[in-house]
């Protein structure tokens, strides 16, 4: 199966279909500061996914540096002037690699797809932090069309997408359990930095406030302890000794 080409006009629907998905996933990791529904914290999500990116990024360097294929891009076929980079004239340059040309119109860096490491990272993530079972659907979904779209655009070949496919879902899969889990914050757990004076005396007047209503553990614990002779009852051999001491 051959997939038809976008053409150097539609170039951008690749992009933008990227664009969208990278700005929704950031959007939703900000949403804790807005809405009440506080799933996660959106400090140490984004560790994670830095971490995913990281360990990602690096093996597409190893592979884009160990291989060489002719790049399938419209500017990078013979006879076009965007071809072979012009000759860098100082050092600086060569750490920029022409910034922002080089990066823009770049012919060797394809195994594996940037563009796929991002997007599957973010879905994967969407998927395991996520709530809505629509929107997890859509984000694979989305994730397909976009490798389509890739393809399609001639920016890799397809081997790029699929290697991405298969490496990012590994790295998410090992580096996961390598990271610690992150706690849940619809069960109210502790927080993770210093309370403040302010905090501290709110927290003391509703432990108060509990203590006055018999709410605590420690009031409905004497509550349930049974009496023997106006006296509680602590254990098992309490009660035996005082039941011989009755006897005698």
């Amino acid at each position: 199966m051959v997939l038809p080409e976008l053409g150097k006009e539609r170039g951008y629907i690749s992009e933008s279909v990227f664009t969208g998905i990278f700005l929704s996933f950031v959007l939703w990791t900000f949403h804790p500061f807005i809405y009440h529904s506080k799933r996660f914290y959106t400090v140490l999500l984004w560790r994670r996914v830095l971490a995913f990116l990281v360990a990602s990024q690096v093996l597409r360097i190893i592979t884009f540096y160990s291989t060489q294929l002719p790049g399938p891009n419209y500017h990078c076929r013979e006879g076009s002037e965007l071809a072979r980079l012009p000759r860098p004239d100082s050092v600086f340059e060569v750490l920029l690699i022409n910034f922002p040309q080089g990066v823009i119109y770049g012919c060797g860096d394809l195994i594996f797809s940037s563009h796929m490491i991002f997007t599957l990272v973010f879905v994967r993530t969407y998927q395991k932090y996520g709530s809505k079972r629509f929107v997890k659907l859509l984000a694979w979904l989305l994730a397909i069309i976009q490798s389509l779209l890739i393809i399609a655009s001639r920016k890799h070949y397809t081997v790029d997408v699929v290697v991405a496919w298969y490496t990012v879902n590994l790295v998410v899969f090992f580096v996961d359990k390598k990271l610690p889990e992150m706690p849940d914050r619809t069960g109210g757990s502790p927080p993770l930095l210093p309370l403040s004076v302010k905090d501290k005396d709110s927290r003391a007047k509703e432990e108060n406030h509990k203590l006055l209503n018999g709410n605590s553990a420690e009031t409905a614990d004497w509550r349930q302890r049974p009496q023997l002779n106006g006296k509680l009852v602590e254990n098992g051999n309490h009660v035996h000794s005082e039941a011989t001491l009755n006897g005698t």
